[in-house]
């Protein structure tokens, strides 16, 4: 799915206007009629609703809302910003067809009880610049009300794009983003304001959309399941490529084990982990199913697909000299922790990665590779630069993991929850792309497929044991479960 920016939502509205045809009010009835269904669904009757209104047409928005609740039992009041004369047409237009049982205050009589939800309406994508009074007004006041907030397109104040540090923004508790994701609410420099997002379709002209050219997209499980490869009935194990993982060290073979037991999960035909010789038995024990070198690298590399390395391998002499080995061995690779940082260190190695890396840096790692950053913009476009001038993929781990093609196409996961920031969650990841890798994928399908299908895990076991109980070693378990759902 594309993510487009403020402006072109805009056009798309106007496009859609004019080529379905249909007029801008009845545009603005459709998506209210897909964000009052959506709280029937989801909040009950007896909670009462408290409507934000501003001047544009995310307040006609809300006000349409607010009388299609009202008409089918929910008790509604409505708080509106400005003088009527202020209004957009639509707005005023949706004010005027409220039912008398709606209650209608102005901002200066604010009374929320505690059970209420309040809609924020206040500012849509059509924001621009700094806020003045009384909308900053009316933003602190939402946020000091105490009670579950749901912001309709996005949350009053966010620019849809970049800009929103130090901005007075509400803090909404679900954000109902019509049609597309905005880029704001995917990012960290405002996406914790956004809560949980739910996208909204609204049916905007389809020409319109998959014509308009973005470097932006959403992965979702549409998007990613069109990756999926088949299997074939009569393959057998060489048919779907070799792992090998170059992972672990003297303490640190919780990380191999992660990494190779993830593979196992990928569907490649054979995972080959290289670990120390005093600590292979752990993985024996732990990955029966795995093969295991130790000692040094193997004499052949022509048998294996894909290489994975970084896990637990730490920064000493002999991880440094393995690392240049593998960089000069050509294959597609997973580059991640410990063999990021030789990276970050020598950036010299940069230059001999073969064409086909992914490199995982979560932020920390990604600093020292490419330097600090002034905000979003900057640090996307830092990360766009390395992609392309090392013909790499980069996956950004964090909150809607970015994953940056080599030439500069943006992907932001729709899986994964906050309970998944614990330690061995990026080897779980490292291990799952390598063996995708090792499968076929190309190196950008593996990035998409396996940042989503580790998402999707971390759901499943957000589900199952809640995000303060799960660890990095659950998400193996849901792995096959996740990819299974999409296929």
């Amino acid at each position: 799915m594309k993510i487009l920016t403020g402006s072109q939502i805009r056009e798309a509205d106007q496009y859609t206007i004019e080529h379905e045809p249909i007029e801008s009010l009845a545009l603005m009835e459709r998506a209210s009629e897909v964000i009052a269904q959506w709280i029937c669904n989801n909040i009950p009757q007896e909670q009462p609703l408290a409507f934000f209104i501003g001047k544009g047409n995310n307040g006609g928005d809300g006000l349409a809302v607010a009388r299609m609740l009202h008409n089918v039992g929910y008790s509604c009041s409505v708080y509106v910003l400005f003088d009527k004369r202020q209004l957009s047409v639509e707005c005023r237009y949706n004010l005027e067809r409220l039912p008398h049982g709606v209650r209608v205050q102005g901002m200066d009589r604010v009374e929320v009880a505690e059970d209420a939800v309040a809609i924020d309406a206040l500012l849509g994508t059509g924001v621009r610049g700094g806020l003045s009074e009384p909308v900053r007004g009316a933003i602190a006041l939402v946020n000091e009300l105490g009670c579950r907030v749901i912001s309709i397109d996005l949350p009053s104040g966010m620019l849809s794009e970049y800009g929103n540090a130090g901005r007075e923004i509400v803090y909404a508790d679900v954000t109902l983003t019509l049609e597309f994701p905005k880029l704001a609410l995917l990012l960290p420099e405002a996406g914790e304001a956004a809560g949980e997002i739910v996208i909204l379709p609204i049916e905007l002209d389809e020409n319109y959309k998959r014509q308009a050219r973005s470097p932006y997209y959403y992965a979702d499980g549409r998007y990613v399941s069109e990756l999926v490869l088949p299997r074939s009935r009569f393959a057998h194990k060489g048919t779907y490529g070799h792992a090998l993982l170059v992972c672990g060290s003297q303490g640190m073979m919780g990380a191999a084990v992660l990494a190779t037991g993830a593979a196992l999960r990928s569907g490649c035909g054979l995972v080959t982990a290289h670990v120390p010789a005093e600590e292979r038995f752990v993985l024996h024990t732990s990955c029966p199913s795995a093969l295991s070198v130790f000692s040094r690298l193997p004499d052949d590399m022509t048998k294996y697909a894909a290489v994975g390395i970084g896990s637990g391998v730490g920064r000493h002499d002999l991880s440094v000299r393995a690392f240049e080995a593998l960089l000069s061995c050509g294959m597609p690779m997973v580059i991640d922790a410990d063999a990021l940082n030789m990276l970050a260190a020598r950036p010299e190695l940069a230059g001999s990665m073969p064409p086909g890396c992914v490199l995982t840096p979560h932020l920390g790692e990604l600093r020292r590779l490419i330097g600090t950053w002034n905000d979003d913009q900057d640090r996307i476009e830092k990360v766009r630069t390395f992609a392309a001038r090392y013909g790499c993929c980069m996956v950004v781990k964090g909150a809607h993991t970015m994953v940056c093609s080599p030439d500069g196409q943006l992907y932001f996961n729709a899986t994964g929850n906050p309970g998944m920031a614990k330690g061995g969650s990026g080897d779980v990841l490292t291990g799952y792309i390598a063996g995708l890798l090792a499968r076929g994928y190309e190196p950008l399908s593996a990035a998409l497929l396996g940042v989503y299908v580790h998402g999707a895990a971390g759901d499943k076991a957000a589900a199952y044991y809640g995000q303060e109980g799960m660890n990095a070693a659950d998400l193996i378990d849901f792995l096959g479960e996740a990819l299974a759902e999409i296929q």
